[in-house]
């Protein structure tokens, strides 16, 4: 069969692929992410973004960096603005350390840029290397666990309480839809449905129109044009980028997105045949590019980190071998576009069993984790914990990080941590002395 140019364009090879096979795993990418369209802005909403530009910026990044990766990486991945990172951006960055959203995107700017000069000059492994392994295990698991009580928390299932901090909610409309969405998410889920977050939400907008949930606006209509992106579109603040708190809030978006995608690109090609035999992906550096590009046209466009979706590994175990699957997915969000109206219409108690899901998907990695060491131990503790307790992921990474080189040097283990860890560990001492 004649390879055409698009074939060759985006790595698929007639005689051992199919397209009936890419096309189908394309689609399923982008059913099992596609709730990505109504959690973020949801999500980034409350740091006062305008939902509708969020939404479409969410849309059109997604699609660039998706097609990116299928031309570049020829790979059958897809990017999107990633979970953890934009509860980052909101409860972090925002609506915990009181910079303002226009702030944020400038850090997400910055760490796109930072992110494609390290790909470009192959130092990322330097950069992977400085977080031990086990906190990087940590770091998924705590993040998992921070957007899981995001979701109870924005639907009302756990609520202040002046006695204990925290407690159980009342009954109500609204933590009813939640409630039913998380079991709901889960019995799909276990049934191994494609889309299973997808449906769900859909499934909790429509139960929550009678139940006063859903807000449904008059003459409803489910296609439109896309909501423009002037409100956030190179929407930047500078001026807080240059102090050492800033610095660290920037390094601390690469190092999150530049293992999330390693660690996707390894943990899903790791069950197909397109490894080499040294356990290497193809292409791995055009993939990082792409994604590095991806946040940066994310961070223009008005939204949080861009980064390769671990839902990926759905379109490849239904045989996506190239970048044709990806190029599907990616013109699946452009076709997105459409349906705002849909998607804006999500209330956040929709959300729920989607946010406590991906917390239960992130929650696989602590399998991995070494417990047999205390100074090991410790800090993955610390990690978790204070990420949920101090309501800031940034806290629970730099606590842990401070905690790993301390233990590793008053145990005389000092050369098992980086001199780049120990630099960081004086610059976070510093950070808490005079900030």
């Amino acid at each position: 069969m004649e390879t055409s140019f698009f074939h060759k364009l985006v790595g698929f090879n007639p005689k051992t692929m199919k397209v009936r096979t890419e096309i189908l795993a394309g689609v399923t990418t982008f059913l099992t992410m596609s709730y990505i369209l109504a959690v973020n802005p949801d999500i980034l909403g409350a740091t006062g973004m305008d939902k509708g530009a969020v939404f479409t910026a969410t849309a059109l990044s997604s699609a660039i960096g998706t097609l990116l990766i299928a031309i570049l990486a020829k790979l059958p991945f897809a990017q999107a603005p990633g979970m953890g990172l934009n509860a980052f951006f909101a409860f972090t960055l925002v609506l915990g350390m009181g910079y303002s959203w226009q702030t944020a995107l400038a850090a997400v700017l910055a760490e796109g840029i930072i992110f494609i000069i390290i790909t470009l000059l192959n130092i990322r492994e330097k950069v992977v290397n400085c977080i031990p392994l086990n906190l990087r295990y940590a770091m998924s698991v705590g993040i998992g666990m921070f957007i899981a009580f995001i979701g109870l928390k924005n639907a009302g299932i756990i609520v202040d309480n002046p006695a204990t901090f925290v407690a159980l909610g009342s009954f109500t409309n609204v933590s009813m839809v939640a409630v039913i969405g998380i079991i709901l998410s889960g019995v799909l889920m276990a049934k191994g449905v494609k889309g299973a977050l997808f449906y769900t939400i859909l499934i909790c907008t429509a139960i929550g129109i009678p139940m006063g949930v859903t807000t449904l606006p008059e003459n409803f209509s489910p296609i439109s044009t896309p909501p423009s992106m002037e409100p956030t579109f190179m929407h930047f603040d500078f001026k807080s980028l240059l102090n050492l708190d800033m610095f660290f809030i920037v390094m601390l978006l690469v190092f999150i997105d530049l293992f999330n995608t390693i660690g996707t690109l390894v943990g899903a090609m790791a069950k197909t045949d397109m490894m080499d035999a040294k356990g290497n992906v193809p292409r791995m550096k055009e993939a990082l590019l792409a994604d590095a590009i991806g946040t940066t046209v994310g961070a223009v466009c008005g939204t949080s980190t861009v980064t390769t979706y671990v839902e990926s590994a759905a379109g490849i175990a239904e045989g996506g071998r190239s970048g044709m699957t990806a190029a599907v997915t990616g013109g699946l969000f452009i076709v997105a576009l459409l349906f705002a109206p849909i998607f804006l219409l999500v209330p956040s108690a929709a959300t729920t069993g989607a946010l406590v899901m991906v917390g239960v998907f992130m929650m696989d990695s602590i399998r991995k984790i070494e417990f047999d060491d205390v100074t090991e131990t410790l800090p993955v503790f610390a990690t978790i914990l204070f990420m949920v307790l101090s309501y800031s992921i940034a806290e629970g990474m730099a606590l842990g990080m401070m905690s790993y080189a301390i233990l590793k040097l008053l145990t005389g283990r000092y050369k098992e941590v980086s001199i780049t860890l120990y630099i960081l560990t004086v610059l976070l001492i510093l950070r808490y002395i005079y900030y």
